[in-house]
């Protein structure tokens, strides 16, 4: 069995080498949280009627604990993914009987996951890479009515399982 070797420079995009993850810079990555933190406090907002000033000190206990999580994933001894060490930091922190865990507990409760999962998914799905045009360019029509059956189909089946929901259990 050969295993193919690339320098940073040819490696394809879906490469996933644990050495680049620990080298992640973290007062970068702390930043962009920080922005998505802002954007989450708004969504949340809108979403949920909840004050931000009232949502704030739920957004800096996640900020908290997704920087203690990525510093982990930067230093610690042994290699485990950052989404990885942020939610065992999450759920250590939240055990009931953990000191401060019902205060942290509490203060979360205050925000939406839909309201701040929303905006990240939209920038997911708005987020297309060089390789993603190349292959919707070489695919043709035809991929196009693949998609929109793919889309329609998903769409239709999380219709019908919401309402069997709604029915049994609603």
């Amino acid at each position: 069995m050969t295993t193919k070797t690339y320098n940073d420079a040819s490696a394809p995009a879906d490469t996933f080498n644990a050495e680049d993850e620990r080298r992640v810079d973290v007062a970068h990555h702390a930043l962009l949280l920080l922005i998505a933190c802002a954007i989450g406090l708004v969504s949340n907002w809108v979403a949920t009627n909840v004050d931000p000033v009232a949502a704030l000190p739920g957004m800096a206990l996640l900020y908290a604990m997704s920087i203690v999580g990525l510093v982990l994933a930067r230093f610690a001894p042994f290699y485990l993914p950052s989404v990885a060490w942020i939610s065992l930091v999450a759920i250590l922190l939240t055990i009931p009987g953990v000191p401060g865990s019902a205060y942290i507990v509490e203060q979360v409760n205050k925000l939406n996951f839909l309201a701040l999962a929303t905006p990240a998914l939209a920038y997911g799905g708005l987020a297309l890479t060089q390789n993603e045009f190349h292959i919707a360019r070489t695919s043709g029509w035809k991929i196009v009515i693949v998609a929109i059956c793919v889309m329609f189909g998903t769409y239709i089946g999380s219709v019908v399982i919401a309402d069997i929901t709604l029915r049994l259990f609603g």
